[in-house]
Formats: C-alpha cells, structure tokens, sequence
C-alpha cells in the first residue's frame, strides 16, 4: 500500500479542508488518492492535475476504479506560474512519492498550467478549494501569483523547504503581509 493513502485516509491530512459541494483544484494529484478522498468527503468537482504521465494513468485509473469520471476533470500538466513546459524528473512511481527538477536533470519535459488557465477554463464556481503538493512549485506560486492564491476559499499546502531552500518562515511573512494589503 502506498504511504500517501495511510497519510491522507488514516492521518486525515486533508480533514480540515471543508471540500463538500465544493470544486477543489488538486495541484499534486499523484495517484489519484487525494482525488478519492475529495470526492469521498463530497467535493462537487475535482480538478485533479498531475504531471508525472505514469502517475497521471494510475490516477484515471483510479478514478474509473472508484466510478470518479464524472466528479474528477485529470489535468496532465505542471502548475506554474507562467505557460510553457516543465522539466520533471522521470521517476519511478513504485518507488518514491515525490519528485523535483535539478539542475541538469531533465528527463522529461510536460505542459505548464497556471491557476489563471485553471479557474478560468476548470471551474465554474465562486466555492473553489486549492491543495498544493507539488515538490516545491508552492513557493512560486504563492509567491509570485498571488494574485489567483487568494481567489480560493480554503487553501492547504505541503511546503518542501529542502528542494526550494526557501525557510517557510520567508514564505508565511510573504502571506501574512499580503493579506493585510
């Protein structure tokens, strides 16, 4: 059994994100078990993106396995800030759950999508919910489109301070000090 299912359905990572009736943008989708867990809680839609191709399978698969298809709209892409592609590391999905560019890594290249192509071509409601596991594109984005950040009504987000080397501290002040703008 994958670690990211006990993580999510036993440790309830996810519980305090109130996702019912809801469209949630699922930013790291993985396999689909956050996806399940969305749809299991109520979420209305579940726009589950994931760049990793073998991943993204295993994650329609996943959806088709627990009758998802028409809860669940699979992105096979990259969060970004700006259009284009991204470098990702080709990993092996058995193996590991996350995966980050390095420098002089790339083994695979995917789409990019930004949260503004997302909400506006994804969502049709003003009751949007953001989960962020991206191996370290949470920096940038919040960072640096906040702007479409604070269009969602909930947000959680894993933060990866060892890929970026950006202390979450950095990142929390950037938050506070935005909100009070």
């Amino acid at each position: 059994m994958r670690g990211t299912i006990l993580e999510i359905f036993d440790g309830k990572v996810y519980q305090r994100l109130n996702v019912s009736n809801r469209v949630v943008v699922d930013i790291g989708a993985y396999i689909g078990d956050s996806t399940v867990y969305f749809a299991s809680r109520g979420a209305g839609k579940v726009v589950a993106v994931e760049p990793h191709p073998v991943a993204h399978e295993e994650l329609l698969e996943n959806a088709r396995l627990n009758n998802l298809e028409d809860v669940m709209t699979p992105i096979n892409a990259a969060l970004s800030t700006k259009p284009g592609v991204v470098c990702v590391e080709n990993i092996n999905i058995e193996e590991t759950v996350g995966a980050h560019y390095e420098q002089g890594r790339c083994t695979l290249t995917v789409p990019a999508i930004t949260l503004s192509e997302i909400l506006s071509e994804y969502t049709d409601s003003d009751e949007v919910v953001l989960k962020m596991d991206c191996e370290g594109c949470e920096y940038d984005v919040i960072l640096n489109d906040y702007n479409h950040v604070k269009m969602f009504k909930e947000i959680i987000f894993e933060y990866h301070t060892y890929v970026t080397n950006i202390p979450l501290q950095n990142l929390l002040k950037e938050i506070s000090q935005r909100l009070h703008m």
